[in-house]
Formats: C-alpha cells, sequence, structure tokens
C-alpha cells in the first residue's frame, strides 16, 4: 500500500506566500494597534488633567459657597442650595469618570506592587474580576470550614494547625490586595471593612507564630471551633447579602461595582432576622476569646508573653 504522495517545492513556496501575506496583514494591524494605543494613553492623560482641573475649582467654589451663604437673602438661599446639590452630582459623575482612567497606586498597593498599573478599562474586565473576587471569597470559606473541621476534630498536630494559619495569614493578606484594586476600579468599599481585613491578617499571623506549648494546646480547641463557626457565618453571609445585592442592582438602586457587604433597605430584615442570631453568637464568642486569652496571660504557666512575666518579676524584686 502507498502512502500520500510526498508534497512537491511548489506546494511549499504557495504555502510560504501565503503566510507571507499573512504576516504582513499581521504586522499591519499592530501598527494601527500601536497608533491607538498611543492615542489612548493621550486622551486618557488629557482626561485625567481636565477632571482634576475641574474638581479643584469646584472645590472652590463650594468654600466661596459656604462664604457667601450667610449673607444671602432667602430666594438666593434656595439657588446657592441647588448649586450645591449639582457639585454633589457632578462629583459623583467624575468618581465613575475617574474608574475608567489610570490613576496611581494608594500606598498598600504601592508597598506590594510597585507602579504598576491596575485599572481595568473595559465594564467587562471589571465586573470579570469583581465576580472573582467574589468567587474567591466563597470558594476560601468553604475550604477553612474544611480544614477547621480536620484540625478540630481529626488531626492534632501543631503542623496542620500552622498549615491553617498560614491559609489565613494567605486569606487575608490576598483580599487586602484585592480589595485595594477594586477600589482603583470604582468599587465603594467601606474602609472599615478593608481595615478589619488587616487587622485579621495581624492575628492570624500571631496564630501562626504562637508557639506549641501549654496555653496554645488550652486555647487551639477553642479557637478552631471558632473559626469553623465564624467561616460557616460568612458562608450564610455571603447568599444573603449576594441575593440582597442582585436586587438592589435589579432596581437600579446600586453602583455594579460595588460587593456584596454594600446597600441596605428595609425589606432586607425579613432575611436578616434569620442571620442576627448567628452573628450576635459569633461577637460573643470573639468577646469569649478575648476574655480566655486574658485569663491564659496572667497564669503562672504561661511563657509566651514575656512582658507581663517579667513585669510582675520586677515587682516581687
Amino acid at each position: 500500500m502507498e502512502g500520500p504522495p510526498a508534497p512537491s517545492v511548489g506546494t511549499c513556496l504557495r504555502d510560504w506566500e501565503e503566510l507571507q501575506r499573512d504576516f504582513q496583514s499581521i504586522q499591519d494591524t499592530h501598527r494601527e494597534y500601536r497608533l491607538q494605543l498611543e492615542e489612548l494613553t493621550k486622551l486618557q492623560r488629557n482626561c485625567s488633567t481636565s477632571i482634576a482641573r475641574q474638581k479643584k475649582k469646584l472645590k472652590e467654589l463650594v468654600l466661596t459657597l459656604k462664604k457667601c451663604r450667610t449673607s444671602v437673602p432667602s430666594v438666593k438661599e434656595e439657588m446657592v442650595q441647588e448649586i450645591e446639590n449639582l457639585i454633589k452630582e457632578r462629583q459623583g459623575i467624575f468618581f465613575d469618570m475617574e474608574a475608567y482612567l489610570p490613576k496611581k497606586n494608594g500606598l498598600y498597593l504601592s508597598l506590594v506592587l510597585g507602579s504598576v498599573n491596575v485599572t481595568l478599562l473595559s465594564k467587562q474586565a471589571k465586573f470579570a474580576y469583581k465576580d472573582e473576587y467574589e468567587k474567591f471569597k466563597l470558594y476560601l470559606t468553604i475550604i477553612l470550614i474544611l480544614i477547621s473541621f480536620t484540625c478540630r476534630f481529626l488531626l492534632n498536630s501543631r503542623v496542620t494547625d500552622a498549615t491553617f494559619n498560614f491559609l489565613l495569614v494567605w486569606y487575608y493578606c490576598t483580599l487586602t490586595i484585592r480589595e485595594s484594586i477594586l477600589i482603583n476600579n470604582g468599587s465603594r468599599i467601606k474602609g472599615w471593612w478593608v481595615f478589619h481585613h488587616y487587622i485579621s491578617t495581624f492575628l492570624s499571623g500571631v496564630m501562626l507564630t504562637w508557639p506549641d506549648g501549654l496555653m496554645y494546646q488550652k486555647f487551639r480547641n477553642q479557637f478552631l471551633s471558632f473559626s469553623m463557626y465564624q467561616s460557616f457565618v460568612q458562608f450564610l453571609q455571603y447568599y444573603y447579602q449576594s441575593g440582597c445585592l442582585y436586587r438592589l442592582r435589579a432596581l437600579g438602586e446600586r453602583h455594579n461595582m460595588d460587593l456584596t457587604v454594600e446597600g441596605f433597605q428595609s425589606w432586607m430584615w425579613r432575611g436578616l432576622t434569620f442571620l442576627l442570631p448567628f452573628l450576635f453568637f459569633g461577637h460573643f464568642w470573639q468577646l469569649f476569646n478575648a476574655v480566655t486569652l486574658f485569663q491564659l496571660a496572667q497564669e503562672p504557666q504561661c511563657k509566651e508573653w514575656q512582658k507581663f512575666h517579667s513585669q510582675h518579676r520586677s515587682k516581687k524584686d
């Protein structure tokens, strides 16, 4: 049985000529892309400069209106109030505009990523990144429930405990980075929410570096049980808040880049009444953890907190 005939030199030449034509088209397209990119960069720079100039003039106008407010008659007072309302509306418009323009990273992102531009220019890219952030929280919450359950009931090893605590440090640290990027892209994340994750990163680091000993073993089961419960409550919160946020977006009352921790309306109480007992119990459990740690620090066998014992010995001397 004979195989297929060998390709001729003429066939190879025709294939090469076709590749050459495609290559020339690719070069032309790439050249056009670079020109458009340079033009886009100029437009971004001009737009950012114009917005900054307008915002500066608006601030000066607000200060002028405050000075004039006490000396204007009641008729003009309504005009001043109307201008102030329009200024607030204009500031909101600028906020939405700047979400699609490159901006300098904040201090935290500058320390972590340097001067890399993290602004996503398309609406689809912003939504995709925000959706990935939400899924990241959900998946890690489930993983934390499983690992904390394993450490609490199946494995009693400092190695597995350290793995769990390291995962907590990485999780909260990653959240702070992702939330800073979301803020750069127009998300209205509350400052207390990000600050809470900074504190959680630090406390998880404390648990990671806590040496194994009597005090650690006394607090271990309580901490793992609390971690398991906290992850379970976060799992419930995610589905409650995502449902509320979906309804608010459908009603047109929330920004598309808002997170599952944003917004509250009166109708939300119907679902929140189910969550409130879990939330209050979690807060009381945190208080119980603080009291337990304070009591452990006072025990004579405690050697992890050297400060208390050094002060105690100096008083005895």
